[in-house]
């Protein structure tokens, strides 16, 4: 399968982001260079407090570098980026249709295309049935899929995502890889994927970044070779992929040691 690649295409030179406070400067992210092709997955794995979320929210235009550049060629599209994070954020007095036409209702779409971009979206995380839900009606896999809807809603240059399946149990984690794998070998969007585990950037990305212990740098970043389609369970039991998981990991363990070696 060829996935019809699309989306934005992100240039990171020299980032670098400070902070400083009454116990002075910590510098949270240092010389992070970063080329990311249209329509690449990329995922970001490391240790926690490594800056990964930071990396993001600059990504997102919710924070600020204090040195670099950030280059986005999103040309053409509507909407530059699209965020989900770990907690779905629907509103709970909205219904999931609702829900997720509210970026467009923001950007003043006209009611017919709105309905279409809507019904769109539903179908393509299987909601549906449920869109006359309230958040508090689903389940948590499923309020994940609204929210990742909702994202997609806007048809997005890149969709930017922070741990977004971390709090669900590993049924409905797994469920929701292999869902976002579809979605994505569907729709070729640009994707920034932050996540703690190996085993999700190994099944859903191009590359994988792996970042330093505090000040974040990027230590190694290593492509994955499994084509697509993706068949996530079949692909997470192949030794091909055990090998590269425990390679990975040696990249990353030090950081991880590091780190908790400044939280005693």
């Amino acid at each position: 399968m060829t996935v019809q690649r699309r989306g934005a295409g992100i240039k990171i030179t020299g980032l670098r982001r400070e902070y400083s406070g009454t116990a002075g400067t910590v510098l949270a992210l240092d010389n992070v260079d970063l080329t990311i092709a249209p329509g690449e997955f990329v995922c970001i794995v490391g240790p926690s407090g490594c800056g990964k979320s930071t990396l993001l929210r600059i990504l997102a235009g919710l924070d600020k570098q204090t040195a670099g550049t950030i280059d986005v060629d999103a040309k053409g599209w509507a909407v530059k980026n699209a965020m989900v994070f770990q907690e779905s954020g629907l509103f709970p007095w909205m219904t999931v249709e609702d829900n997720v036409a509210f970026g467009l209702i923001t950007r003043g779409v006209r009611a017919k295309e709105k309905a279409e971009r809507v019904d769109a979206a539903l179908k393509l995380v299987g909601l549906t049935k449920f869109r006359k839900h309230y958040p508090h009606q689903l389940s948590g896999g499923m309020r994940q899929r609204g929210a990742i809807a909702r994202a997609f809603v806007t048809d997005p240059a890149m969709l930017l995502m922070d741990e977004p399946f971390a709090a669900l149990d590993a049924q409905n984690r797994t469920l929701l890889q292999a869902e976002l794998v579809r979605i994505w070998e569907e729709t070729g969007k640009t994707v920034v994927y932050i996540t703690h585990s190996i085993d999700e950037a190994l099944l859903l990305g191009d590359r994988c970044v792996v970042m330093t212990a505090s000040p974040g740098r990027f230590k190694e970043i290593i492509d994955i070779p499994f084509a697509h389609p993706r068949n996530v369970m079949t692909l997470s039991t192949s030794p091909e992929f055990n090998t590269m998981k425990l390679a990975i990991w040696k990249v990353l363990e030090d950081e991880v040691n590091r780190a908790r070696a400044t939280e005693l």
